[in-house]
């Protein structure tokens, strides 16, 4: 039988210390806040993971705070439970914009969610990232799973504009891109509010000169970014929550669900342009 070497103790108490920094009592007491239905050992249906989450809700607390400086207004407008599309622009390169949204509504003092997010096909397929982002509540974005999660009271995070909006040049900034029809057919359907949210920062976090698409080709990917920098950028971060808005199921024709698309894409388009007039720097 062999015993572990001094070393492995020392690595188990490291862990363990770290872990007791992240995992504060306020960290505790905000995830136990949330009514989530997990099992007995803390997962979900979907692979949510309590624990997991808690330790990112660590880190993200301290980069949402400290790093990128964040300044949450309208969070007042999120219902307190039953099932919710958040619909915002998106951009960055990396996805900053759904963690930052994510952490601003778990964190939320007036009505706290764990919220899921819509992530693309192509982010499970990158070694070890499809398994974390999992458990950290993000879905495949898939009108199926998006269904089966509003019947179950989940919270959403949508963007619409897809790989259009993230993956687009800096000399795109904050002009939004195409929207899929796919949540307004989803909140017609399941009868779930949304709620608009406008992210002004995360566009200068991981500003892009491009695509190197021989590269994006070679690995399957939709793009690889020519970015000056490996890690996001310090840019302050502005996000805006409007009002909620209901759609009935009234339409006759596609032509109907583009308009209330378009409807909602103004209303974005507004947030961003309030939380443009907010900034008095970028970084």
């Amino acid at each position: 039988m062999r015993f572990p070497g001094p070393s492995a103790f020392k690595d188990f108490s490291l862990r363990d210390e770290v872990q007791r920094r992240v995992v504060t009592p306020e960290i505790e007491a905000m995830i136990a806040s949330i009514s989530k239905r997990t099992g007995s050992f803390g997962y979900d249906a979907w692979g949510y993971d309590e624990n997991r989450v808690k330790f990112a809700a660590g880190i993200m607390k301290l980069l949402y705070e400290r790093y990128f400086r964040v300044t949450a207004h309208g969070l007042e407008n999120i219902p307190p439970d039953g099932r919710l599309l958040v619909v915002g622009n998106h951009s960055g390169q990396f996805p900053m914009d759904g963690v930052l949204v994510g952490y601003a509504l778990l964190s939320n003092a007036h009505s706290p969610r764990a919220a899921r997010a819509m992530i693309e096909r192509f982010f499970p397929t990158v070694p070890f990232l499809g398994n974390l982002l999992n458990g950290l509540g993000a879905v495949i974005g898939d009108p199926l799973n998006c269904a089966k999660m509003l019947e179950a009271e989940e919270t959403i995070i949508v963007f619409p504009e897809g790989i259009r909006g993230s993956g687009k040049p800096y000399r795109k900034r904050y002009q939004l891109q195409r929207f899929g029809n796919g949540f307004v057919h989803l909140a017609m359907n399941h009868k779930a509010p949304i709620v608009p949210v406008g992210i002004v920062g995360c566009e200068e976090t991981m500003p892009s000169l491009g695509s190197i698409d021989p590269l994006a080709r070679l690995l399957g990917i939709p793009y690889v970014p020519l970015v000056p920098t490996l890690f996001p950028l310090p840019a302050r971060v502005f996000l805006n929550f409007g009002k909620p808005i209901h759609f009935e199921g009234d339409v006759e024709s596609e032509a109907d669900v583009t308009e209330r698309v378009e409807m909602v894409k103004d209303e974005i388009r507004s947030l961003i342009d309030k939380g443009l007039a907010e900034r008095t720097r970028i970084y």
